[in-house]
């Protein structure tokens, strides 16, 4: 955060002051949640499920926040801005919002985070995105990791990267602040623009089109439509606007004709020699870990030994070393912080081997078809590389799919069967992992129902043997994470408990 007085603040957001002083001064970031604020902070008076903001500016204030950004003066320091109504919106964000008073100080929290960057690009800023509709969270880290060797560098944590996340991730940027790596989400058309209008990016990459929130988007299309947003918001490459794109995917090489940016390609296909940025002599080790020669606009070619887990990180390293060189950081620097990375945000292909033996992929943040795939084809390869494994595969319901819920289900249920997959244990008793382990049981898979996650977790322990590889996969709602931290604290139970007895 940007030094900055109360009168500063009202200024930039159009709001008004309420008892604080013009002068008081923020220089740190802001903070929505009270237990977090630390000294010369700004508080965010959002509303939610349960509990609403504005009940807490004064335990924020005593905590030392300067003041709170709210919808109505409570008798605290506050910057108040005007409720907006109710919004027409599918966000999370304005779910328990029947005034709009949460979309106010949202709108607010926006310009000022527009304004630190039009301040901090006057500097050395450069603002990167990311979108797609698999990927963004580990690919997001992994340029984080390759432009830190250049910079101080601010990216979200998590998958920060809706109208909350967003502004509040910009926040975080100072004046040392080389690079802001922003992850943008879209529920529909329209939402990428609006928070490239926040933080406008110089650098767009866009990774894949798939299947994800199709139920909301409608097709494959529409969701271009909206993951295209980013390119749009590029400037011209005369202006240093540079598009980074899939060209493996056909969707995503069609956004070239939405920019005037600099456009640059990357693939995953060895065959594919146009790409600007590509990989080649692609190999996974026994855990699904991949190992490749990159090849850059330069003609260079460099080894690259990833620390992530999956064949579909490949892609994303590409993305992320084409906006790194694109960005001005040598090839040679970019792959050797590339060989170091690991992954940083939970429960996205956390693999953990267990005191017993056993492997625990925990994958269990979210799922669409697109990266379930990718996580049965990493469970499958790890499986095969130890002697007498058997694998499991853990799953909940993928949401947000429509229409075509019960097809990709039963879709999934046939890729399980494809790629050898020896256990399905399907969590839940809705219409989705119903159509999940009916397909799969019909096809001769050894498939297991349970009503939920804790009777998941004793029945993969129950049964699973110390070679075995278990995947844990679901759309977050399902919190199928629980799954995956139970086995670990069955496994550390049963080995302290060895080794009391060997005491």
């Amino acid at each position: 955060m940007i030094n900055l007085t109360a009168q500063d603040v009202a200024r930039i957001v159009g709001g008004e002051l309420a008892h604080v002083d013009p002068s008081a001064q923020v220089y740190k970031p802001a903070e929505f949640d009270s237990r977090k604020v630390t000294e010369g902070s700004i508080f965010l008076a959002l509303p939610g499920a349960r509990v609403d903001g504005h009940d807490f500016i004064e335990q924020a204030v005593r905590a030392g926040a300067t003041f709170a950004l709210a919808a109505r003066d409570v008798g605290q320091p506050s910057v108040v801005v005007k409720p907006l109504g109710k919004q027409e919106s599918n966000a999370d964000a304005f779910a328990h919002d029947p005034d709009g008073s949460g979309a106010a100080v949202l709108q607010a929290l926006g310009k000022l985070a527009r304004y630190v960057v039009d301040t901090l690009a006057q500097e050395k800023l450069n603002v990167v995105g990311v979108t797609g509709s698999a990927g963004k969270t580990s690919t997001k880290d992994m340029m984080a990791s390759l432009m830190r060797v250049d910079g101080l560098t601010v990216a979200p944590k998590g998958s920060f990267n809706n109208e909350i996340g967003h502004p509040y991730t910009v926040l975080q940027c100072t004046e040392e602040t080389k690079y802001l790596v922003a992850e943008m989400s879209a529920r529909g058309v329209g939402h990428i623009a609006h928070l490239a209008q926040i933080a406008p990016p110089t650098i767009g990459a866009v990774l894949n089109v798939g299947t994800a929130h199709l139920g909301e988007f409608g097709s494959r299309e529409v969701i271009a439509q909206a993951k295209g947003e980013l390119v749009e918001a590029l400037p011209a490459a005369i202006d240093g606007g540079i598009a980074v794109l899939n060209a493996d995917d056909a969707l995503v090489a069609a956004m070239a004709a939405r920019t005037s940016a600099k456009v640059v390609y990357f693939s995953a296909n060895p065959d594919n020699t146009d790409a600007d940025y590509r990989a080649s002599d692609i190999e996974l080790d026994d855990m699904a870990r991949a190992s490749f020669t990159l090849r850059v606009p330069s003609g260079q070619e460099l080894p690259v030994r990833l620390k992530v887990f999956g064949a579909h990180q490949v892609s994303n390293a590409l993305a992320a070393v084409a906006v790194a060189v694109e960005a001005g950081i040598a090839p040679e620097r970019a792959a050797a912080a590339l060989n170091e990375h690991v992954a940083a945000s939970e429960r996205r292909m956390d693999v953990q081997e267990l005191r017993s033996g056993a492997i625990v992929i925990n994958d269990s943040y979210n799922a669409n078809p697109d990266s379930m795939r990718a996580g049965i084809d990493a469970l499958a390869r790890a499986a095969s590389g130890r002697r007498q494994a058997s694998s499991w595969a853990v799953l909940g319901q993928m949401g947000e799919l429509g229409d075509s819920a019960v097809d990709e289900h039963e879709a999934l249920a046939e890729y399980l069967v494809e790629r050898e997959i020896a256990h399905l244990v399907a969590v839940g008793d809705g219409t989705n992992v119903r159509a999940l382990a009916d397909k799969a049981n019909d096809l001769g898979l050894n498939t297991f129902k349970v009503r939920d996650t804790d009777a998941a977790a004793k029945l993969v322990a129950e049964k699973m043997n110390p070679a075995d590889v278990v995947l844990v996969k679901a759309s977050y709602s399902d919190g199928m994470w629980r799954v995956a931290d139970s086995l670990v604290a069955l496994d550390r139970q049963q080995a302290d408990g060895e080794s009391e007895e060997e005491k």
